[in-house]
């Protein structure tokens, strides 16, 4: 019996009481899952990075575009939902099923190009870390490699979800940095009122800050993953609290080091060199001290940078499994039916670790990834949005002010990521 049955066998009228609530409980936290691991994936370490630069270079200014992100990162992440537990179907299947093999493989490039993007970005966050304390990326970045690839081999989803949440919930160290920050609750209220959209570095930042929370990888992952869970129709709503969940989290998480970093860095010193995890963990220390600084930062990267590894590797891994017709599962150990899914899964990982280890400036390198996850989205959101009126059965499609509001919020970021390409690609 899947988690779906389950949980609706635990809502039946019985006479159990306090028993039939309990086991109604453990039914609900039984389909969560699949939202919060991919969202504190999405705060990964290009987004953190990213965050960072935010609170250095615009202070407080950043901090309401992270706060209208939310309910957009939830309707697009809500849509896969609907789309992998009604149809059973992975993203990528879906596209090349409704819309043919050539807007699959165009979905695959895109896919392609974020999962490689994030995973530089995680293991260069992983190698900064180590730094920090003083373990060479020699180190730090084989060993990395060699538990992500083992987690995998695990032979359940179940499993490699729990461990990705553990590691993730590390992120919370920033909360307590923005609060050992001590920011001025009148000027953050001022910085939020003030958005210098005529400047074409705030943009810039901003395209960033977009391409930071909504990226193509976890469209992917996470239609997939609520079937690899083998949740049902009869648990939707609970899977839709553990997302919305998620979002508020991995905002509130962005928006702590957009605020920690504005009211130390940003007030004092928002000119300073911050090319590195370690220049911005060093920068931090003055305000924050040895813990904060460097402990307190140091552990939350690490945490985002593993369980975005873990995730987007999959959602990339799963995504081309889908466009080629290969069998893909992480419920099945690794055999002659699953070897290529496998073997993409682990290629992935070792060639982000292979250019890490050949040295790159990480802030820029971050910064760049978002921007371009921002420009891809357009064609991500555009396909989401015909599959969820296409694909599903009338009774799940959105309807009412829900499909409405869903379309107008992807509609303003499709606009913005259209309005961005010809400035950032200079044309």
């Amino acid at each position: 019996m899947d988690v779906g049955s389950t949980a609706l066998a635990s809502t039946a009228p019985d006479s159990g009481g306090p028993r039939r609530r309990r086991w109604i409980h453990l039914g609900f936290f039984a389909v969560w899952g699949p939202g919060l691991c991919v969202m504190l994936a999405d705060t990964d370490a290009g987004s953190l990075i990213t965050a960072s630069q935010s609170g250095a270079q615009f202070g407080y200014r950043m901090v309401l575009p992270q706060v209208i992100l939310m309910p957009i990162l939830y309707v697009v992440q809500e849509m896969t939902i609907r789309l992998g537990i009604v149809t059973g179907k992975g993203h990528g299947a879906l596209i090349r099923e409704r819309f043919g093999r050539g807007w699959a493989y165009l979905s695959s490039t895109t896919l392609f190009l974020s999962v490689i993007g994030a995973l530089l970005t995680e293991f260069a966050g992983v190698s900064g870390v180590g730094e920090l304390f003083g373990i060479s990326k020699w180190i730090t970045i084989p060993i990395a490699t060699v538990f992500l690839l083992a987690l995998a081999l695990t032979g359940s989803y179940r499993r490699v979800e729990r461990i990705g949440i553990a590691l993730g919930l590390a992120e919370l160290a920033f909360l307590i940095a923005m609060v050992m920050a001590r920011p001025n609750l009148g000027d953050l209220a001022h910085g939020m009122a003030s958005l210098p959209l005529h400047d074409p570095d705030y943009l810039k930042l901003l395209a960033a800050n977009v391409g930071a929370v909504i990226m193509p990888w976890m469209v992917f992952y996470q239609q997939r993953a609520v079937i690899d869970k083998k949740l049902s129709t009869t648990v939707i709503r609970q899977a839709r609290h553990d997302t919305a969940v998620g979002a508020v989290l991995t905002q509130l998480i962005m928006i702590s080091v957009v605020v920690a970093v504005g009211a130390t860095i940003g007030l004092s010193n928002s000119g300073a060199s911050l090319n590195t995890v370690g220049d911005i963990a060093h920068a931090l220390t003055p305000f924050l001290g040895e813990f904060g600084g460097t402990v307190l930062f140091g552990l939350g990267m690490l945490g985002a940078a593993l369980v975005a590894a873990i995730v987007s590797s999959l959602a990339g891994s799963w995504g081309l499994a889908e466009v080629f017709g290969w069998k893909h599962t992480l419920n099945e150990r690794p055999s002659r039916e699953t070897a290529k899914f496998y073997l993409t899964y682990a290629l992935a990982h070792l060639i982000g670790a292979a250019v890490v280890l050949a040295s790159l400036d990480l802030v820029d390198l971050a910064v760049d990834v978002e921007v371009m996850n921002a420009l891809l989205l357009p064609l991500v959101l555009g396909l989401l949005l015909m599959l969820e009126a296409k694909a599903l059965p009338p009774q799940w499609r959105m309807r009412g002010p829900h499909r409405y509001v869903t379309w107008v919020l992807c509609a303003a970021v499709i606009g913005f990521g259209l309005y961005m390409i010809p400035g950032t690609l200079h044309w």
